[in-house]
C-alpha cells in the first residue's frame, strides 16, 4: 500500500520544478507515483462527476452538494498541471486500489495529527471521537459510517417520525374497508360472526423506521456501540422513539427490510431521512462488501473546509447570528424592479441585531492580500463582503477565516472615494468611512 500525504490549499512541485510564490510550496518526490496511480480517477475531476453510483464507498460531505452557494460540486480534489500538483478546500483520505492519500487540514502537526480538523468534525457532527485516524486501512470508511450515525438520526427525527400509508389485513366484526372475498371465503367458512377486509392506514412502522431499527440493533453488537448510541440526551431520544414505532422489527428480516429500500425515499417533508437511509444501507451491507475485490474503485472520505468551516463557525455564533444557506430560510436580493426581486444574496451570517454581516472563509487570507481586480477571489471575498455591508446597512463585516497565531485586531478601514471635479455636486452614493471589515 502506498501511502501519500498533503495538505490542502498547497501547491506541491516535482524535486526539479519551478515553485510559483503565489502558493506555499513543497517539493513532492512522490508526484510520478500520484500521476501514476490516481490522475486518471481524481485529478482535475469536479467532486460532483465521483457519482455515489460507481463508486459506493466514497463519502463526500456536505451531501447535498447543491444546497449550499459555493459550487462545491465543482471543485477538484487536487489539481494537476505540469510538474505541480495543487490542493484546494478539500480534506479527508482518497485512495485508489493500492495508493491512499491523505490530504490534511494546512494545520496538522509535523508527526501526522490534525487536531484542528478532528476538533472541527467532533463539533459539526457531534460526535465524541478523540481521533480519526488517517490510515491505510478502508475499513476506516466503515467505522466514520457507524460515528456518523446520531448526527444523521437526530437530522431526521427532527422533521418528525417518518409515516406513510400502509395496507393492513383484518378478520373482525368491524368492517373498515374493502372486503378481501378470498381470504373471506378461505377464514371465515362456515360463518363466524366476521369479516376478512383489508385497509390503508398511516403509520409509523414501516420499511424506513425499521431500516433504522435495524441499523441500531447493528450498532450495538459493535464493541464501541454502545458509546455511539449513548452519545447524548436527544441520540438516546431518538432512538427510544424509533423503537417504540417499530413494534413488528424482527432481526430474521434484515435482508427482506434492506430489499425493500433499494429504491431512496422521495419525500417533501421529509428530506433529511433520504441521508438516513443511504447511511443505513451502506452500513447494514458492509458485511456483504468485498473491498480488496474493487478494482478501480474510489474509496474514502473527503470533507469541504469551507463547509466544514461554515458549520462549525454557526454552531459557535448560534447565540448572536444567524446562519443562511442557499434555497432554505428567508431570501434577500439586491435590487427590486416592478416588483420584482433581482439577483438574490446569501450572507452565511447576519447578527441577531442586524448591525453585523460576516462572512466564512476557510482559504488562506494572509498568504495573498492582493488579488487581481477580475480575480474571482476578489469578487468572492472582499467585494462580496462589502456588498453585504451596503445592502443591509451595516458598518461592521467580519470575514472570518481560520489562522494558525494571533494576528492584529486593527480592522480594515474603506479608502475614501474619489472627490467629484470642481464645481460638480457629490451624489448620494458615496464612499462610507465608518465601514469596517
Amino acid at each position: 500500500m502506498n501511502n501519500l500525504r498533503i495538505v490542502d490549499n498547497h501547491e506541491y512541485i516535482k524535486l526539479d520544478a519551478t515553485p510559483d510564490s503565489r502558493y506555499w510550496h513543497s517539493s513532492f518526490d512522490n508526484y510520478e507515483l500520484v500521476k501514476r496511480d490516481l490522475a486518471e480517477y481524481i485529478s482535475n475531476k469536479p467532486i460532483g462527476e465521483l457519482t455515489l453510483e460507481d463508486n459506493p464507498n466514497l463519502l463526500v460531505f456536505p451531501r447535498d452538494l447543491h444546497r449550499y452557494g459555493d459550487e462545491i460540486s465543482e471543485r477538484h480534489i487536487i489539481s494537476m498541471s505540469g510538474d505541480k500538483i495543487s490542493t484546494g478546500n478539500i480534506m479527508g483520505f482518497i485512495g485508489v486500489n493500492d495508493t491512499q492519500l491523505d490530504i490534511k487540514s494546512r494545520f496538522a502537526k509535523a508527526d501526522g495529527n490534525d487536531f484542528f480538523l478532528h476538533y472541527m468534525l467532533q463539533k459539526v457532527f457531534s460526535i465524541n471521537l478523540f481521533d480519526i485516524k488517517h490510515t491505510t486501512n478502508q475499513e476506516d470508511v466503515f467505522d466514520f459510517l457507524l460515528y456518523l450515525f446520531p448526527h444523521f438520526l437526530k437530522k431526521a427525527l427532527a422533521q418528525g417520525l417518518f409515516k406513510k400509508y400502509r395496507r393492513f389485513e383484518y378478520n373482525d366484526a368491524n368492517i373498515r374497508g374493502p372486503i378481501d372475498v378470498k381470504r373471506h371465503i378461505r377464514e371465515n367458512i362456515p360463518f363466524r360472526g366476521t369479516v376478512a377486509y383489508s385497509t390503508r392506514e398511516h403509520s409509523y412502522d414501516n420499511e424506513i423506521t425499521q431500516l433504522v431499527r435495524h441499523t441500531i440493533e447493528y450498532i450495538r453488537t459493535k464493541e464501541f456501540g454502545a458509546n455511539i448510541l449513548n452519545n447524548d440526551p436527544e441520540t438516546k431520544d431518538c432512538i427510544t422513539q424509533i423503537t417504540l414505532a417499530t413494534q413488528s422489527y424482527n432481526v430474521r428480516e434484515r435482508m427482506k427490510v434492506i430489499s425493500q429500500n433499494l429504491r431512496p425515499v422521495r419525500h417533501p417533508y421529509f428530506s433529511a431521512y433520504t441521508e438516513l437511509q443511504n447511511l443505513c444501507l451502506r452500513i447494514l451491507r458492509h458485511e456483504s462488501i468485498k473491498y480488496g475485490q474493487e478494482k478501480d474503485k474510489v474509496y474514502g472520505i473527503l470533507f469541504d473546509g469551507a463547509w466544514l468551516w461554515e458549520e462549525y463557525l454557526a454552531i459557535l455564533l448560534k447565540d448572536k447570528f444567524n446562519h443562511y444557506l442557499k434555497n432554505s430560510g428567508k431570501k434577500y436580493y439586491l435590487f427590486q424592479h416592478n416588483n420584482h426581486n433581482i439577483q438574490q444574496i446569501i450572507p452565511d451570517y447576519i447578527s441577531k441585531d442586524r448591525t453585523v454581516v460576516a462572512d466564512a472563509k476557510y482559504i488562506p487570507l494572509d498568504k495573498n492580500d492582493n488579488y487581481g481586480e477580475k480575480s474571482e477571489r476578489a469578487t468572492a471575498i472582499y467585494y462580496k463582503t462589502i456588498t453585504y455591508m451596503y445592502r443591509f446597512n451595516t458598518t461592521i463585516g467580519y470575514l472570518l477565516y481560520p489562522h494558525p497565531a494571533g494576528m492584529s485586531s486593527a480592522p480594515y478601514k474603506q479608502n475614501p472615494g474619489i472627490s467629484p471635479p470642481s464645481g460638480m455636486q457629490r451624489g448620494p452614493c458615496r464612499s462610507r468611512k465608518d465601514m469596517f471589515i
